[in-house]
């Protein structure tokens, strides 16, 4: 098995941690996580929440989901717990501007170009440290503001 690309854009906030920690909930509260339900056949993203399975969670708690998924993690956000300056495991690794600037020509990338380019910069993230249980999280612009907030990640599996 190799590892698999999961994404959501969810409305801006300037307290990101907080925006993941809500998307980490939703997420868990719909029970759209493995082993609930098997995540990697899960058709990314959901814009329109509505249409996306929700079977219900079936853990108490996001630490029990994690903990039953083992090694092979959730193959979700919830893999991802908190925000890093650095690409660790476990962790949504806040691009920088120049980061910005190299891999979407902007720092200030619109949906339509995150869209287009978000895999060069997960190119270069596989072959400089593998992608397997990594995150990053992306400001994205409309007219020039702040408009949503993209998290990606890759799963451990």
């Amino acid at each position: 098995m190799g590892a698999d690309p999961y994404w959501y854009y969810v409305p801006y906030e300037n307290d990101k941690n907080n925006a993941l920690q809500k998307l980490r909930k939703r997420e868990f509260e719909a029970g759209r996580y493995s082993p609930v339900v098997y995540a990697f056949n899960l058709d990314f993203p959901f814009d329109n929440i509505a249409d996306a399975p929700a079977p219900g969670k079936m853990h108490e708690t996001i630490e029990d989901a994690i903990e039953d998924a083992m090694e092979s993690g959730t193959g979700t956000i919830l893999d991802i717990d908190k925000l890093s300056d650095a690409i660790n495991y476990g962790a949504a690794y806040v691009l920088k501007e120049e980061e910005l600037r190299k891999y979407f020509g902007t720092d200030k990338p619109t949906r339509e170009i995150v869209d287009e380019k978000v895999w060069d910069f997960w190119n270069y993230v596989a072959d400089k440290f593998g992608v397997r249980g990594v995150g990053i999280c992306i400001t994205v612009y409309k007219d020039g503001m702040p408009n949503e907030l993209y998290f990606s990640g890759y799963s451990y599996d």
